[in-house]
């Protein structure tokens, strides 16, 4: 059974996640930020448009709300991985390479990948290629 690039790609997809979230949460900061020094350095006999004040805070709470799925979707992702990463224990496998096989007796996951930990000490990086039996 040859196992799927799922695992790799969703390597992948968390760490482009991750940097995408540290993206939007670098920017909510920083509206944040500008939000409330408007706020607080405004001309009081020009106050700001109520309208355009209304528009930035929904903008604002678009924003947390985005931050918190892309969170939530994250930890979907890895959860998902762990559970497929766990169905090889006990099991078989074999590198992409073919030089490196044993049974798998857990599982590591991290920002470079799914990884599954041999019997003999080894390690396996699970993704295109690699067979289980």
């Amino acid at each position: 059974m040859t196992v799927s690039p799922v695992q790799s790609s969703a390597a992948a997809q968390k760490s482009a996640t991750t940097s995408d979230a540290s993206k939007a949460l670098g920017n909510y900061q920083m509206f944040l930020q500008l939000l409330m020094t408007e706020l607080k350095n405004q001309d009081p006999t020009k106050p700001a448009d109520p309208t355009q004040t209304v528009t930035q805070l929904a903008t604002f709470s678009s924003l947390e709300q985005a931050v918190k799925t892309n969170d939530l979707l994250t930890a979907l992702n890895t959860q998902s991985t762990l559970s497929q990463g766990s169905s090889l224990i006990g099991r078989t496998i074999t590198s992409a390479d073919g030089t490196v096989s044993g049974l798998v007796r857990s599982i590591t996951f991290d920002d470079s990948g799914l990884f599954a930990n041999l019997s003999d000490g080894r390690q396996v990086r699970v993704g295109s290629g690699v067979s289980v039996a």
